[in-house]
């Protein structure tokens, strides 16, 4: 049996209240998540305008690192180094 909840008109102000929050942490979560993915997608295409071959476990770390500031300082370390290798280094 299967209960569906998505018409349901929460009342208690302790339901309306946490399920509030776990929409925007959801939100957050996926914007989050969105801005990860387009900065490894700047980093891998920085790398392969100026001609970087990327190995696939390098390019795995890459897209899968969800840490912004790590991100962002391989976004500005893509611009100078001369192998993939260098990114993580």
């Amino acid at each position: 049996m299967t209960v569906k909840l998505d018409d349901y008109e929460w009342k208690s102000e302790f339901a309306i209240t946490h399920r509030a929050q776990g929409r925007a942490e959801g939100r957050a979560e996926g914007r989050v998540e969105g801005q990860a993915e387009g900065e490894a997608k700047s980093i891998l295409l920085i790398l392969q305008a100026r001609g970087i071959t990327v190995p696939d476990d390098i390019r795995n770390r890459i897209t899968n690192c969800t840490d912004l500031d790590q991100l962002d300082h391989w976004v500005q370390r893509a611009a100078t180094i001369n192998t993939a290798e260098e990114l993580l280094g």
